[in-house]
């Protein structure tokens, strides 16, 4: 599943969290972003630029990811990683920037989910 299942769908509720983005559509679908949290790392979303309401009762026209890896830091053993997405409709855009960081060992990425209501929660 990728991020272009979701342009042209019309968002009628956003819920974000510290680690976690819920998107509702108005075909009853719902788009997740979150980390499966494991041992050693932390993924959060660090910044959101942006209203959601502009997204609100409109197709999304734009919904794009972008990774940043930063090098693995020897002397400090962390490990970096920034995930930004930008979403946009004709009543505004959103960018939300995701940190995660670790020992190196662990993933540090943000997993998109698309289902149905009722489906998964």
């Amino acid at each position: 599943m990728t991020m272009e299942n979701i342009v042209g769908k019309i968002p009628t509720k956003v819920e974000q969290e510290e680690d976690e983005i819920r998107m509702y559509f108005s075909d009853g679908t719902v788009a997740k972003w979150l980390h499966y949290q494991e041992c050693c790392e932390d993924v959060v979303v660090d910044d959101v630029n942006g209203d959601w309401a502009d997204l609100i009762g409109n197709p999304l026209l734009v919904a794009d990811e972008r990774v940043n890896l930063d090098d693995f830091d020897e002397e400090s053993y962390e490990s970096n990683t920034w995930t930004f997405y930008t979403f946009r409709g004709i009543g505004g855009s959103v960018d939300v920037k995701w940190h995660g960081s670790s020992n190196g060992y662990y993933s540090e990425s943000v997993h998109f989910e698309l289902y149905t209501v009722g489906e998964q929660q």
